[in-house]
């Protein structure tokens, strides 16, 4: 995945085959991470926790539903996403791309946690977390070649 420099505030990106085919599976993937999962307090020490909780859910489902409509209408729009003869074009706003960059860190991050959030040890792996590792490592290639897109631009 390459920045190519253009004139104007858009950012295009050359993939190559193999991120052509990727993106999109991968970006097919959100919501990853499940809903119960952010909690408002750990502590609890707020007040109506329930009530509140479920605001945060409410809010949060919303934002995803919301994030899930903006994945799907970019990967239809052949102006920001097209396949090319050697791979496919991406093409994306300032703010998309930071957008772009929390909806594969929701994938990431959500596949860490169906490994079970392993740190130092590496998870045991079977058919189901081989799966789970290779889309949190692909998510993680995807945010890291952005946020140097992003660091090349500064």
């Amino acid at each position: 995945m390459k920045l190519v420099p253009t004139p104007g505030a858009r950012l295009l990106f050359h993939l190559d085959r193999q991120e052509a085919f990727l993106l999109p599976q991968i970006l097919q993937l959100y919501p990853r991470i499940p809903p119960a999962h952010q909690a408002l307090s750990r502590t609890g020490r707020i007040p109506h926790p329930e009530a509140n909780q479920q605001l945060l859910n409410e809010a949060l489902a919303e934002q995803r539903a919301e994030n899930r409509q903006q994945v799907l209408a970019l990967l239809a729009d052949r102006q920001r996403f097209a396949p090319t003869k050697t791979g496919g074009r991406l093409s994306l706003a300032p703010a998309e791309v930071e957008w772009l960059l929390q909806v594969l860190n929701d994938i990431r991050i959500g596949s860490w946690i169906q490994l079970n959030e392993p740190e130092a040890t590496p998870p045991k792996l079977d058919d189901v977390s081989v799966r789970d590792l290779l889309f949190m490592e692909i998510a993680g290639f995807f945010e890291l070649q952005l946020l140097a897109a992003l660091h090349k631009e500064e």
